[in-house]
Formats: C-alpha cells, sequence, structure tokens
C-alpha cells in the first residue's frame, strides 16, 4: 500500500477545505435564514453558535483526522472498535447527499450557458420547471430521463473523476487553487452589483434591519445552530479525512478558525449581493421584498433569472456570474464530499486510489439518474430534507457524544490540538462540545420531529416520504453497522499500524 498523501501547502488545505464549507447553502441558504429569523439580529445567535459548536466540532475533527492519520472509520475504529460503524455512516450520508448535489451543479451549468442571452425568457418558473426539467407535476410519476438535465449532468461526473483520480494534491489541492480564488472574485463583483442597483437598499433593509425581539425565540436559536452545523461541512467525516492528509507539524486550531470566519464571511457577503438583488426586483416589480424573497432552487433557478432579466446593464454577465459562483462553489463541496467514501473504501479494502474513485463515483453516478428523471426533481428535494435533518444532525450528535462521553476522549484531543496549535484551546472548548452542541443538536432534531409530524414535509404522499426519505436515512445507519462487520485487509492494517 503507498504512503499515505499529503497537501502540498498549508494554503491548499485552507483553500480546500474552504472550499468544502462554501457550498450552494451559502449563497442560497444562508441569506433567506437570516431574513427569515431576525434579520440583522440573527448575526447574534449565528456567532455564538459558531463559537459554542461550529468552530469546536471544526477543530475537533481536525485533530482526529491528524492524530490518527485515517479517513473516518478507521479513526473512529482507532478510538474504540465498537464505534467503526459510526465512519461508515457518515461516509452513507455523505454518498447520499453527493448524488443528488451533482444534479444541482448541473443545473447551475445549464445555466450558466443559458445566461448568453437570456434563454429562459420571461416566464422564467415555466422554463424551469417544464422546460428544463420536464416536471411531470406528481411524486410516483418519475417520467423517464430528461436529457437536458443528464448531460451536463454527466459532464460534471466525467470532471469531478478526473479531479478525484489525480488524487488529493494534484487533484483536489490544484483545482481548489484554482476555483476558489475565482470564486471569491465573481462573488464581490455580484454583492457590488447587488448593492449599487436601483431598489438595493430596500433589500438590504429588509435583511440588516435587526428584530431583537426575535432573540426570545427558540425555534431562531436552533436555526443558527442548523446554519452553522450544516454550512461547515462537520459531521459526516469531510474535516476529519482532509485533516488526515496535514502534515506532522500542522496548526490545527488555527487553521479551524481561519476556514470557519471564511465561509461565515462568504455567507454574508453573498447574502449582500442577494439582498441588495431582491430589494432591485421588488422596486422593479412594484412589490414588498417580502413578496419575491425565496430560498433553495426557486431562489436559485427561478427569481434570479428574473432579476437578471430586469437589469440595465450587460444580463449576460451577470448570470455568468451567479451561475457560474453555484457552479464553482457546488464543485469544491462535491469533490470533498466524495473524499471519505474514496479514503474510506481505500482503506478498507486496500484498493488502489483509482480503484476506489471508479468503485464510489461509478455507484453515485448510478444513484443520480434517479434525479434526472422529469420527476426528479421531488425526489432530491424529499432526500434533501430527510438526509440533512436526520442523517448530518444526528451522526453528528452521535460523534460528538461518542468522544465526549462514550470513549472520553476530549482531554487526549485537547492535549494533542494544544502541542501543534499556536492557539492553545482551553475547557471552553470542552465544555462546548460536552454541553452545548449535544443539547443544541438534540433540541435542533426534537424541533424538526415535531414539524415532521405535524405537517407531511412539502405535502407529499406519506408514501413517497417513508419510500424515498425516511428510508435513506435508515439505510444509511444500517450499511454503517454492514461496513463494520467486513474484516479489513491485513496489507491496510499492517501498514496504517505501522505508520
Amino acid at each position: 500500500m503507498a504512503t499515505r498523501e499529503q497537501w502540498g501547502s498549508r494554503t491548499g488545505f485552507l483553500l480546500a477545505a474552504i472550499g468544502s464549507a462554501i457550498g450552494l447553502g451559502n449563497i442560497w441558504r444562508y441569506p433567506y435564514i437570516a431574513y427569515e429569523n431576525g434579520g440583522g439580529a440573527f448575526l447574534i445567535p449565528y456567532f455564538i453558535a459558531l463559537l459554542t459548536a461550529g468552530i469546536p466540532i471544526l477543530i475537533m475533527e481536525y485533530a482526529l483526522g491528524h492524530r490518527y492519520q485515517g479517513g473516518t472509520p478507521y479513526v473512529f475504529k482507532k478510538l474504540s472498535k465498537k464505534w467503526e460503524w459510526l465512519g461508515w455512516w457518515q461516509i452513507v450520508v455523505a454518498f447520499f447527499i453527493v448524488t443528488y448535489y451533482v444534479v444541482i451543479i448541473g443545473w447551475a451549468l445549464s445555466f450558466t450557458y443559458f445566461s448568453f442571452g437570456t434563454q429562459w425568457g420571461q416566464n422564467t418558473e415555466a422554463f424551469f420547471f417544464n422546460q428544463y426539467l420536464g416536471d411531470t407535476g406528481a411524486f410516483w410519476e418519475a417520467g423517464g430521463l430528461q436529457w437536458k438535465v443528464l448531460l451536463p449532468v454527466l459532464l460534471i461526473w466525467a470532471v469531478i473523476l478526473f479531479v478525484m483520480q489525480k488524487g488529493v494534491r494534484k487533484g483536489i489541492e490544484r483545482a481548489s487553487k484554482i476555483l476558489m480564488p475565482v470564486l471569491i472574485l465573481m462573488m464581490v463583483a455580484i454583492t457590488i452589483r447587488g448593492v449599487t442597483l436601483p431598489g438595493a437598499v430596500e433589500g438590504l433593509n429588509v435583511l440588516l434591519t435587526p428584530d431583537f425581539s426575535s432573540l426570545v425565540d427558540p425555534n431562531v436559536w436552533i436555526a443558527a445552530y442548523g446554519q452553522v452545523f450544516f454550512s461547515l461541512s462537520i459531521g459526516f467525516g469531510i474535516m476529519i479525512t482532509y485533516s488526515s492528509y496535514l502534515p506532522e507539524k500542522s496548526d490545527l486550531a488555527n487553521s479551524g478558525m481561519i476556514a470557519a470566519l471564511a465561509n461565515s464571511g462568504f455567507e454574508f457577503l453573498a447574502a449582500l449581493g442577494v439582498f441588495g438583488a431582491l430589494g432591485f426586483l421588488a422596486v422593479s416589480q412594484g412589490s414588498s421584498v417580502n413578496e419575491v424573497v425565496n430560498a433553495g432552487v426557486a431562489l436559485a433557478f427561478v427569481i434570479f433569472p428574473q432579476i437578471i432579466n430586469q437589469f440595465p446593464g450587460p444580463n449576460s454577465l451577470y448570470g455568468v456570474l451567479f451561475f457560474g459562483s453555484l457552479l464553482f462553489a457546488g464543485f469544491t463541496s462535491a469533490v470533498s464530499i466524495l473524499e471519505p467514501a474514496i479514503a474510506g473504501v481505500k482503506e478498507k479494502f486496500d484498493l488502489s486510489r483509482r480503484q476506489a474513485v471508479n468503485w464510489v463515483c461509478g455507484l453515485a453516478f448510478l444513484v443520480s439518474l434517479m434525479y434526472t428523471t422529469r420527476g426528479g426533481i421531488r425526489y432530491l428535494d424529499t432526500v434533501d430534507h430527510f438526509i440533512n435533518q436526520y442523517g448530518v444532525a444526528l451522526a453528528g450528535l452521535v460523534e460528538v457524544i461518542m468522544i465526549a462521553w462514550a470513549v472520553r476522549k476530549l482531554g487526549m484531543i485537547q492535549e494533542h490540538i494544544n502541542a501543534v496549535s499556536d492557539i492553545r484551546i482551553g475547557n471552553w472548548w470542552r465544555f462546548c462540545l460536552a454541553v452545548v452542541t449535544p443539547v443544541m443538536v438534540t433540541l435542533m432534531t426534537v424541533f424538526n420531529l415535531m414539524g415532521e409530524w405535524a405537517k407531511p414535509y412539502e405535502n407529499y404522499p406519506l408514501s413517497g416520504l417513508i419510500a424515498v426519505g425516511w428510508s435513506v436515512v435508515l439505510v444509511a445507519l444500517v450499511l454503517g453497522f454492514v461496513f463494520q462487520k467486513i474484516g479489513w485487509r491485513q496489507s491496510a492494517i499492517g501498514q496504517k499500524e505501522a505508520s
């Protein structure tokens, strides 16, 4: 088995880690979450959540990967043989996420092309759902493959396969060094243009005017912890795997803080650009910002084409900048989501990197075909909702409880971090992981479950929610135990034990 790869530089690692954290949700989820939960006042619970959960977990995962120099299953196996399944659970969760994530990146690639000459026309909703997706309108009507969606998805998978086969340094790091600076420049340009549009101040007022009364609402705090948890790529093996490629002398605490704050800065920058543009749209249509604001797919592929149509300047250029930023942000996240599975399979079965990449990407591509059907958007929406709410969150919760209370390794991890970091972490870090994070993520899960039983998600049929949503969560968990039962190839164990 070959010597373990390493990042070429600390900058390369940080750009890859930041690229993992900065994804589609930074552009279309955070602005809406902030707007819905107190506007400017949301920054208070958001930064408290960042300091008490986001950064502590991020630094902990950096330390785990760095200390044990392995993928997530191997790391948890070293902590306790009983807990290897948790690493596989996180990997399978990440696997399911990337199967639909690549499809959304394919949409972004298509709309980058459609931006030339604003090919979506005036009725952007009909264009996206009817002409592009070919939506069947019913949950159980798949309707066959939609080639307009499948072809760009095939192209994205081909590029991902190429990058992942190149490895950590020549593939992921090199791609991050190119894409991340370009992405940041694109987002700066989008934000400057967004905040200087006529009517932009209306959108910015809606976003930034603080509603301090919202701070007594527990749902706002739950939303803050949820946003931080989901936006930092923690809880599903990415940062443990990425940090396992770090050299022996690496400042973990400082790197964790830089990555977390860079991600938060990008989210805030995106929010300014998005709400400036929404203010412009509202004024141009003679409506209020509250009437045009939206989140997720509708914001990106329906509302923003409407905004671009109304632009007083080079419409096509702004469209390319916006959808190009979605494309680049999604791509850097997608390769990071794949890496834990590739590393885990490579180590467990003693495969070459090329073999592991081909197996993981091949299976993920086959699953992603489900989302390229004419009814695929409902399956994508359902899996995204359940795997994020009850896959990522629960896997992260179990991870923290296991380390803090089951195997009681926080002290050892703290010593490792302080031994290699300029910034020393103290008891506040252990308290946050042992108490604050478990309490908040448990509350978040309980609140989500209460909402789930009160009203079916998006009013989809119960049969669909069970077959496509809850079943994926259950399959991820079961596969974790199945993979634990499979023995490690001796050559893989011998090489890692000797290292």
